[in-house]
This record gives structure tokens, C-alpha cells and sequence, in this order.
């Protein structure tokens, strides 16, 4: 009984978004190109190459096509330099390494740009996202303020785009009735709203007959399996009590309750993972289409 514990409903979705090569090539350089002097210096036939792996997302090989091109980079040419660092940085990004994102930003010298860095706008959101996604909620909201003062449009958007990836649905709910012009909002709500399974219910469900609560959010197989043992446990209980045997009763029962509250408990979190899936794949569309993800919201590529 100590285990059967009421599942909290909010719900915890994993909205991903995975960029494509074609997106990358539409979108201008942020940085002038190399001059042919540099193109003939090997720091600047490395950085052709990595540019090339990059362009068709063979990241690994990019980062360390552009290492080794910031390796060989003349001491002094600050202005490449940065621009080497944060190509390596976008790499990370793309290739969802946020860990390595951070790392590289807190060693590189783009710790210290402004907003004359070309592509600084970019490294704002990729920065916001990557200690979003580690977890590191100071260091992201302190990223936000930066860019509420220089992009307020380009913040607005990253507001929502992390309530719609993280199913916040209070602050959607609140964004809805503030600017009802964001009619996907109400789509999605609305939908979601009218699919989804109480995690409540789900687990009432269960308690009152098991495996009613897995069949209420559509899992046949586990609603006839958590039926079965629990039929048979509760037929062997009654069996060995009718016959006397009170120590294998015992035994029986004590297995039953564990099937029996933990039917009820895996009924709460079939229902919440359903509403899950649910709200992922109404979210997705709506992300997508309006360019929320924060990639899409990328101004310059490679």
C-alpha cells in the first residue's frame, strides 16, 4: 500500500526537433568569407574543409576539422579566431552535445562578445537552449534577460517555444487568452484537452477491477495481463484459505496486493504517459510550422 501513491498529472513530454541539411544551406554566413591569402594558408584549407563537413552535418568530423584549423590559426587574428570557436560551438549545438556547448563557451573568447559579434544573436540562442536542456535554469534565464534587452521579439518567441516544449500548459493556457491570434494555441489546447485520459480515473479504474484502468487508455495486452494475475493470485489465496493452509494464504496475498497496488499505481502512469505521446505529437506540428524551435529561430548557418 505504501507503494500506491497518487501519479501527478503534469505531464512531461519530450518535443524534439532534428535539423536537416537543406535548412542549414538556405541560411547566409554570418562571417565575411576568407580572403585567397588565407585560403592558401593551411589553418584556411582546414576551415574550408570543416565547413564542408558541417554544410552536410557530418559533425564529428567538422569539430575537428575546425580544431585543427584553430590550432594552426596565427596568433593575433582575434577576429577568426572567434569565428572558428563559434562554428565549433555550433556544431556541438547541432549535434544536441550541449554539455560540450557550455564547456566550450566558458574556455573560448566568446565569453566575452557583445552584441558587435556578427553572429550574436545565434550564440545567445544557442546558449539559452543548451542550459536549458542541462538543466541550469539561472544560467538560462540570466541568457533570456540578455536577449529581452537586445532581441525582445527573438525572447518572446523562446518564452513560448520552451512552454511549448516543456507542456507548460498553464503558461499556454495564459499566452491563449492574452493574443487570441495564436490560433494554433487553441488548437492544440483544445485537442489535447479533448483526448486526453485522467490519470485519476486511470487508477480508480484499477483499483475497482484490475487491468480496467490500462484498457481505459488503450493498452489491451497490459489490461488482460494485469487481469489474469490478478485473477489467479486472488483464486490461489481463496484456494489455500479454504483449505486450511493459512501460511501459503498468506504468501499468496501479499503477492496479490503487490500485483493489486501496483496495478493501480501502473494505471496513473499509463494514463499520464498516453497524455504524453498525446501532447507530442499535436506540439511538434505547432513548433514546426511556426518556427519554435529554437534552430529554427537560428539567423545564419555555416
Amino acid at each position: 500500500m505504501a507503494g500506491c501513491y497518487k501519479v501527478q498529472d503534469k505531464i512531461e513530454p519530450q518535443v524534439n526537433y532534428s535539423v536537416q541539411d537543406r535548412y542549414l544551406k538556405q541560411l547566409p554566413a554570418a562571417f565575411p568569407p576568407l580572403t585567397a591569402s588565407e585560403r592558401r594558408e593551411e589553418w584556411g584549407r582546414e576551415y574550408m574543409i570543416a565547413q564542408k563537413f558541417s554544410r552536410e552535418l557530418d559533425l564529428y568530423r567538422a569539430v575537428t576539422t575546425f580544431k585543427r584549423a584553430e590550432f594552426l590559426l596565427p596568433e593575433g587574428n582575434n577576429e577568426r579566431l572567434e569565428e572558428i570557436e563559434y562554428q565549433i560551438l555550433l556544431s556541438y549545438y547541432l549535434g544536441k552535445r550541449y554539455e560540450e556547448v557550455i564547456q566550450t563557451f566558458d574556455h573560448s573568447s566568446l565569453y566575452h562578445v557583445n552584441s558587435s559579434f556578427p553572429a550574436y544573436h545565434d550564440l545567445l540562442i544557442l546558449m539559452y537552449e543548451s542550459y536549458i536542456e542541462t538543466g541550469q535554469g539561472e544560467k538560462s534565464n540570466y541568457i533570456l534577460r540578455i536577449i529581452q534587452h537586445h532581441y525582445p521579439e527573438t525572447a518572446k518567441k523562446l518564452e513560448l517555444s520552451t512552454a511549448l516544449i516543456e507542456g507548460d500548459l498553464d503558461t499556454l493556457r495564459a499566452e491563449e487568452r492574452d493574443d487570441p491570434s495564436k490560433s494554433y494555441l487553441t488548437h492544440l489546447l483544445d485537442s489535447y484537452d479533448a483526448k486526453k485520459k485522467s490519470v485519476s480515473k486511470a487508477q480508480w479504474a484499477n483499483a475497482l477491477l484490475p487491468g480496467a484502468g490500462y484498457l481505459y487508455v488503450g493498452q489491451r495486452q497490459s489490461a488482460f495481463t494485469s487481469f489474469l494475475l490478478n485473477g489467479l493470485f486472488i483464486t490461489a489465496a481463496v484456494y489455500f484459505y479454504s483449505k486450511g493452509n493459512i501460511a501459503a494464504g498468506v504468501i499468496t496475498t501479499s503477492f496479490e496486493m503487490g500485483w493489486y497496488f501496483g496495478g493501480i499505481y501502473g494505471g496513473g502512469l499509463a494514463a499520464k504517459y498516453y497524455n504524453e505521446r498525446l501532447y507530442e505529437r499535436k506540439a511538434y506540428p505547432a513548433l514546426n510550422r511556426n518556427k519554435l524551435f529554437p534552430v529554427l529561430m537560428l539567423k545564419y548557418g555555416f
